[in-house]
Parts: C-alpha cells; sequence; structure tokens
C-alpha cells in the first residue's frame, strides 16, 4: 500500500516504545494518526507532537475499542500493544525456599492482552475496512502485527510472553487467507529487543544481559 496524505492509521500501544516511532513515522508521510494506548499522558503529549488523536483504550475490551474506533474508519492497522511477566513455570523462592509457580492470572493477562487483544483489534478493524472503497490496486486495507523473536527463541521466564507472541504468528497466515478476497493484507513482524516501558521496568543486570546478547550492535532497539 503506498501511502497517501491523511490517509487514516490506528497504532494500538502508539504511546511509547516501538509504537511511537511507528506513530511518528507515518504522521511525517502525512498520515492520520490516531494512538490507542492507556498511557494518557504520554499518548496526549505525542498526539500534540504529531497533530494526531489520542484514545484512552484497553485492547482487551470490547466496548473500549469499539469507543476508540467511533472517531472513524482506519485503512491501517498497526498493533503494537503488548505486555510481559517474567516468572519461572516453577521453582523455589530464594529467600525462603518455598515453593512456588507461575501465577496463572499473570499468565492470562499476558494472553489477553498480547494474543487476544490483538485479534480483537484485528477483526473490528477489518471489519470496518470492508466499508471502504477500494484503492487503485484493489487494496481496502493493511494490518500489521508485532510478536517477537521470543515467538520462536523465548527465553527463561518467558513462557507466558512466547506463548502469545507464537499466537499472534500462528494466527497470521489463516487471517490473511480470511481477508485477501476483501483485498485486506496483514502480516506479522518478529523484532528483538526494543527499549520500551516494558523493559525498562527490569532490573539493570538483565537488561545488560540482554542487550549484550544482541549480535551487532549490542544494545536496544
Amino acid at each position: 500500500m503506498k501511502l497517501e496524505k491523511n490517509m487514516a492509521a490506528v497504532v494500538t500501544g502508539g504511546a511509547s516504545g516501538l509504537g511511537a516511532a511507528t506513530a511518528r513515522t507515518l504522521a511525517a508521510r502525512g498520515v492520520r494518526v490516531a494512538i490507542f494506548d492507556l498511557q494518557r499522558d504520554k499518548g496526549e503529549a505525542l498526539a500534540a507532537e504529531i497533530g494526531g488523536l489520542f484514545c484512552a483504550v484497553d485492547v482487551t475490551s470490547d466496548d473500549s475499542v469499539d469507543a476508540g474506533a467511533a472517531h472513524g474508519q482506519e485503512r491501517i492497522l498497526i498493533n503494537c500493544a503488548g505486555t510481559g511477566h517474567a516468572a519461572k513455570t516453577a521453582g523455589r523462592d530464594r529467600a525462603s525456599g518455598a515453593l512456588r509457580h507461575f501465577p496463572l492470572d499473570a499468565f492470562d493477562r499476558v494472553i489477553q492482552i498480547n494474543l487476544v487483544g490483538t485479534f480483537r483489534c484485528i477483526a473490528k478493524s477489518a471489519a470496518g475496512m470492508l466499508t471502504l472503497d477500494p484503492l487503485a490496486d484493489g487494496e481496502r486495507g493493511a494490518i500489521v502485527n508485532t510478536a517477537s523473536a521470543a515467538a520462536e527463541d523465548g527465553q527463561m521466564g518467558q513462557a507466558a510472553y512466547s506463548a502469545s507472541k507464537a499466537g499472534v504468528v500462528g494466527m497470521t497466515l489463516p487471517i490473511a487467507r480470511d481477508l485477501m478476497s476483501e483485498g485486506i493484507r496483514i502480516n506479522t513482524i518478529l523484532p528483538g529487543i526494543f527499549d520500551t516501558p516494558l523493559m525498562n521496568a527490569a532490573p539493570q543486570p538483565v537488561k545488560d544481559a540482554l542487550a549484550a546478547s544482541v549480535p551487532f550492535p549490542k544494545r536496544f532497539g
């Protein structure tokens, strides 16, 4: 799809990290960008910077996504919203020796945001794209999902995160086949480690080790 001035796009998780960089890039090309995120201060500041729109959207809620979509129908959807929870499947507490396991409510939350939330935004956006007139090449819309290298190479403590991102990868081809006859494309990228609020919550030694694991350059994106 050729980006055109005033074409509409939605970027979920667009207030920070890769989502914010994507929103800035699209806006620089003349695209009208709506930022869907729960980080109101950052989202509103970025929207003001790029001349876009901020919508406080929770991707785990049908009503919230519907309310965000009320601003108008986008032709481009970029899914960057996500979260994580690092914990071993089972182990012993170092201090007390007590047995513990991965908290299942945290596992469910990661799946609900990263996988189900991504599908929710895809399904609702694609349904709206069906109402748009096709472009000259027959295309109605384009969707890009953000998975992770962890979908194929998860590290210790990443069971929930890797499962959620592998699910995004796994559903991409079936969705592409569902939508191809309607002129809607969908792709999923598997980026490496990015400097995001999620990553910044990790202890510094963990961040240093992860940055050192990047082949080149040895830093976060």
